[in-house]
């Protein structure tokens, strides 16, 4: 397929790798939440030339300050002409949604970055999906919240064709502070399935934490007795003690990752554990954890707030 200038896909996409005087792109961000936004902010500042589109426009807007961006109203007006394509959305049904929309002012020959977590089937049907838009198709989810977002210091878990890396590492580079390449093919998702077994090591403790806690309270046990009595040792976290501070010191919100999105994270992974003949018992009570969170109203706090969940039988007798 031919690019709009009359260019072959391939031709273009040589073109823009060995264009080393000029490495900036013109980027396309859809979705702008926490993670959207602060890669779209660390891509401008960067030196690329970027347009964002969210469904909700008023996420989108405040990125109308930033120098080099430009709010588009419409997937099509954001796409248009973009050398690179970058979806983060909230799961595979709606990126395949949005690229739809933006099908027809897509440029054919385009590098197609798509780091939303969509699950592995998913993640195969967007490559059949970039295929028949004529585009290059990137898997590349990240892991990291909204700080390392904001600093550019996530982790891309990526893969796609060797060749064409040159033309969407500008990118990369931009938004992460290492990429790790697990294959050539970016349909085949073995980033996504990657970025699965990292979160249900993530989405785990995250649990174990709010239950450590849950239970320090029901027994009147101090939280800093446990602390001191794995302080230094192997059982001690950074992590356990970042998410523990923000439940104790009430500071769930602005959320770094939303107990909605980690409920979305968590049934990907047990059914990619369900299809592939594993039996994931933690994940399975982490989803329902994150779950019954999201009911208490807790969906748009830090995921830490599955802390709550422990507590839903007593709420429910208050009532």
């Amino acid at each position: 397929m031919d690019s709009p200038t009359g260019k072959t896909q391939s031709a273009w996409l040589t073109e823009l790798m060995t264009d080393t005087e000029t490495p900036s792109r013109t980027v396309a961000v859809l979705g702008t939440g926490i993670m959207g936004a602060a890669m779209a902010r660390n891509l401008a500042r960067s030196g690329h030339a970027v347009r964002v589109w969210n469904r909700t426009p008023a996420k989108a807007e405040p990125l109308a300050a930033e120098p080099g961006v430009h709010v588009s109203g419409t997937p099509a007006e954001a796409v248009r002409d973009a050398d690179v394509v970058l979806t983060m959305l909230y799961d595979g049904d709606a990126v395949r949604e949005v690229m739809r929309e933006a099908a027809p002012a897509l440029r054919a020959g385009a590098a197609w970055v798509q780091s939303t977590t969509a699950g592995v089937d998913a993640i195969r049907e967007l490559g059949s999906q970039a295929d028949e838009l004529g585009l290059v198709f990137f898997d590349a989810p990240v892991l990291g919240t909204r700080q390392p977002a904001e600093a550019g210091q996530l982790l891309v878990l990526a893969a796609g064709p060797a060749e064409h890396r040159a033309a969407v590492e500008p990118v990369l580079d931009a938004v992460g502070a290492r990429t790790v390449w697990t294959g050539e093919e970016g349909g085949a998702g073995s980033a996504t399935r990657l970025k699965l077994v990292a979160n249900s090591w993530v989405l785990a403790v995250t649990n174990a934490t709010g239950e450590v806690l849950a239970l320090a309270q029901a027994l009147g046990v101090d939280p800093q007795n446990f602390f001191d009595a794995i302080e230094g040792g192997p059982l001690d976290m950074g992590y356990l003690r970042a998410k523990s501070a923000l439940i104790l010191n009430d500071g769930l919100t602005p959320a770094s990752f939303a107990v909605s999105t980690a409920a979305k994270d968590a049934r990907l992974i047990v059914e990619a554990g369900e299809r592939n003949g594993v039996r994931l018992d933690v994940a399975a009570a982490s989803a329902e954890r994150f779950r019954r969170a999201v009911e208490q109203g807790h969906g748009d706090e830090d995921m830490a707030a599955a802390y709550f969940a422990s507590f839903e039988e007593k709420e429910k007798e208050q009532q």
